[in-house]
């Protein structure tokens, strides 16, 4: 979500204003189609989402997880984090996170401060973790400040970059040591499992997290998130709490047809190769325009410095979002690819931009 998201133009043509703008994937949408007659229990007690987890177990190679599957990430976060975290505690984040910086304060409305540390390209480390943890412990008035006592981490990040396994681990080592609990925001999650540069996959997510989420809404769903527990139970109750949030569909199945579409046959993963394939070649043309990608960025979504009348003509246009203003009469626009992003539509967004130079 960008801030201007109310602003975009809607429009039958390309976006790039972000990932969830499209509809469902064909597959996912013919899933729905084909059960839309059927009569079902509510509540995620039916057969689709039964067999959705159970497809989700097996690609995390958890047999035990526990799945719930909800609407939205922003509700998933809430729901999730309050869960995990005692009144008294606070969960770790890069002041980058979405939890931080675009989800209007619903962390805190559900009674947990967000305890922001300085991000690198979207990143936070092990060590700053760590230090943040030693600073409550040797404070001598730690129990009048807030606790950190879970860390959020996105894969991908806001700022489209990946953690290494190698960064998770030492990361999952910090909260192990510290009593910690870890927790991954997975929205973009197919746009991390397609890159060629990614080395974690969901079975390394099960082993290493008490909990995380696998994106459908920005990842070829209409709606809908799957949050998983590596160990059952963990959170006694859990429908109860989701139910107290309203964060429970009564037509529960449409989140299961569509899970289970989007884990038949490699699907989720596809689409992930889809949008990353057309975000090279959007990084290629404005390469060759001139316009250098800016960050780390390996996955579906792009940056570039551009004149502040261009990207007013963009964002008119509904070819982009907004990231930042820069000094000198300029911003940073964000593009993003998804399943739907096709190679004309990349075409035309730099077709404009060279007219514009």
């Amino acid at each position: 979500m960008t801030a201007d998201t109310a602003s975009m133009k809607q429009t039958a043509g390309p976006s790039f204003g972000s990932d969830y703008m499209g509809g469902a994937h064909p597959r996912v949408l013919e899933a729905l189609t084909e059960t839309n007659a059927l009569r079902t229990p509510g509540y995620g007690t039916d057969s689709f989402c039964q067999e959705a987890a159970a497809l989700i177990r097996q690609a995390c190679r958890c047999p035990q997880a526990e799945v719930r599957f909800l609407v939205g990430g922003t509700q998933t976060n809430l729901v999730a984090l309050s869960a995990l975290l005692a009144p008294y505690q606070g969960v770790v984040a890069a002041d980058t996170g979405h939890i931080n910086g675009h989800e209007a304060g619903a962390i805190e409305r559900g009674g947990h401060k967000v305890l922001a540390l300085p991000a690198r390209d979207g990143k936070i480390t092990a060590k700053a973790i760590e230090a943040c943890r030693s600073a409550w412990e040797q404070d001598e008035t730690r129990d009048h400040v807030v606790m950190p006592g879970a860390v959020y981490l996105s894969q991908p990040t806001e700022s489209g970059t990946l953690y290494s396994l190698a960064e998770l681990k030492a990361i999952q080592a910090v909260c192990r040591k510290a009593g910690m609990l870890l927790y991954v925001d997975g929205a973009r999650m197919a746009y991390a499992l397609g890159c060629p540069e990614n080395d974690v996959s969901l079975a390394d997510l099960a082993a290493l997290c008490d909990a995380f989420y696998i994106g459908g809404t920005k990842c070829g769903a209409l709606f809908g998130e799957a949050l998983v527990f590596p160990k059952p139970e963990q959170i006694p109750h859990f429908f109860s709490l989701m139910k107290q949030s309203g964060a429970v569909l009564a037509k529960g199945r449409l989140l299961g047809v569509q899970f289970k579409a989007l884990f038949t046959d490699g699907l989720y993963e596809e689409i992930g190769r889809q949008a990353l394939a057309q975000a090279a070649r959007l990084r290629e043309g404005l390469r060759a325009l001139g316009y250098e990608p800016l960050g780390a960025s390996p996955t579906n979504q792009v940056f570039v410095r551009i004149p502040a009348a261009l990207y007013h003509q963009l964002i008119a246009e509904g070819l982009g979002g907004f990231w930042s203003v820069e000094p000198e009469d300029a911003y940073i626009i964000r593009f993003v690819t998804d399943w739907s992003t096709r190679e004309d539509e990349i075409r035309r967004l730099l077709d404009m931009l060279e007219k514009a130079r």
